[in-house]
């Protein structure tokens, strides 16, 4: 197979990065109508996840879950606390660690949240087999890009 000109490779079409910037732009406006009534934007229900996989997590081990800087998951924190979804205590081992906890309405809002995997999932037109293979892959190229960037 003949190598690809560099004219070809600045194609956008035929940028994998861009495939998958746009494939993650349309996800989120797919699922802003879905969190809408929930009161969640992308980024917080994506906090929800972690916290309704693994309640009380710092926020260190929210932000290494979800590749989030503290100075970007702070403020995320903070509107949730705000609409009563999480409470936000300091350790009492380690005050610097502050460990994030579903509330009441927290933890019920996951029984709310439950019919929107489905909705995505018919979205994509996938079977559930289809996006484990693609989520395993997608997940082995970031791990690779994580690697690039370390040895860099």
């Amino acid at each position: 197979m003949a190598r690809p000109s560099s004219s070809d490779l600045l194609k956008i079409d035929n940028l994998l990065c861009f495939a998958l910037y746009s494939a993650g732009h349309s996800f989120t406006r797919l699922y802003k109508p879905l969190l809408e009534p929930l009161g969640l934007t992308y980024p917080q229900f994506l906090v929800m996840i972690a916290l309704w996989e693994n309640d009380g997590q710092t926020v260190s081990d929210i932000g290494e879950k979800l590749l989030l800087e503290s100075s970007t998951l702070t403020p995320l924190l903070k509107r949730l606390e705000t609409a009563g979804l999480i409470k936000r205590t300091r350790d009492r081992d380690d005050e610097r660690v502050v460990r994030i906890t579903l509330t009441r309405q927290g933890a019920a809002l996951k029984d709310k949240a439950a019919t929107i995997p489905e909705a995505i999932g018919c979205a994509t037109n996938l079977t559930i087999n289809d996006v484990k293979k693609l989520t395993h892959e997608i997940a082995a190229l970031r791990k690779t890009l994580q690697s690039a960037l370390t040895a860099a």
